[in-house]
């Protein structure tokens, strides 16, 4: 056997770290990526573990030292770029991320958005509906046009149908995040990501228009899933009914206003999440109404 050179030794172990961080932060989502094909796998963590380390600095780690968390995120900006540029960081998570941009053509127009969206966290605490637009784009659209690049392959992301799907989905991950995330994101950080709603006293109707909106983004992305060949498909599926089955649910706890929706978070409880991922396994997902055929919420 042909020993590995040290760059794809390196590579290797900073795709192994992606792995963890998506596994340790998401439960969803890394149930999902199980359905990946072997060789995408690995690239859909290193884009994941790459926008969840600037999602911690602006929203964890650094959240009492907002000076602090301004500079790390350009400093982040410019060590991506400067990693793509030369093939390698000492970083693993920007070392695998810059491994994946290069194979895949990943640029300055999907990776400056993102740490645009992420600055905005900083200083934005009271979105309208222009700036959500960008924020949108930025934080979710384009991360679900990176992970699409890396589909069978590559070549998807060429695809104008293909890619705004995956923008609409991404977008709809990121509108459940909001509605599952209010309490979090008002009381804790002060921000107000649904424009012209209060979101410390969400009505039902609040709640029913935010859902019906996330199901619009669903139908627009699960029109483009069957495009997307072999096994991406199916975990792509799969992320998608999860979260048609989460938006599902915060309808549901809508009915009880803000109460029922910042309570607690809403959850998909373990066994109906792998009923779902089954499905999606077994080519039985959703069949492109918006939401989720995998169950009732509980509060139905």
């Amino acid at each position: 056997m042909t020993p590995q050179s040290p760059h794809a030794e390196f590579t290797e172990a900073a795709r192994k770290c992606s792995e963890v961080i998506l596994r340790r932060y998401s439960t969803s989502f890394a149930l999902a990526c199980r359905l990946l094909a072997p060789d995408t796998r690995p690239h859909v963590a290193a884009i994941y573990a790459w926008a969840r380390v600037g999602d911690e600095v602006v929203d964890g780690a650094m959240i009492d030292d907002p000076a602090g968390a301004r500079e790390l995120i350009a400093e982040a900006r410019r060590r991506t770029h400067r990693a793509i540029e030369r093939g390698l960081d000492p970083d693993p998570v920007t070392h695998a991320f810059a491994d994946t941009a290069r194979r895949f053509g990943i640029d300055a127009r999907l990776i400056d958005p993102f740490y645009d969206s992420m600055e905005a966290d900083l200083d934005v605490t009271e979105h309208t509906e222009e700036s959500l637009r960008r924020y949108i784009h930025g934080s979710a659209e384009v991360i679900g046009e990176m992970c699409l690049r890396t589909f069978a392959g590559g070549g998807l992301g060429d695809d104008d149908e293909t890619a705004a799907g995956a923008r609409a989905l991404g977008a709809a991950f990121q509108k459940v995040n909001f509605l599952r995330d209010v309490r979090e994101d008002s009381f804790d950080l002060g921000r107000n990501y649904l424009p012209g709603r209060d979101p410390r006293a969400l009505t039902d109707r609040d709640v029913r228009e935010l859902a019906d909106d996330v199901d619009a983004d669903l139908r627009v992305a699960r029109a483009a899933i069957d495009r997307i060949p072999g096994r991406d498909r199916l975990a792509v599926l799969a992320a998608h009914d999860l979260f048609a089955e989460l938006n599902d649910r915060l309808r549901a706890a809508g009915a009880a206003g803000a109460a029922g929706v910042s309570a607690g978070r809403v959850r998909v409880p373990n066994p109906v999440k792998l009923a779902v991922i089954g499905r999606a396994a077994a080519g039985r997902g959703s069949s492109g109404h918006g939401r989720a055929r995998s169950g009732r919420a509980v509060a139905r």
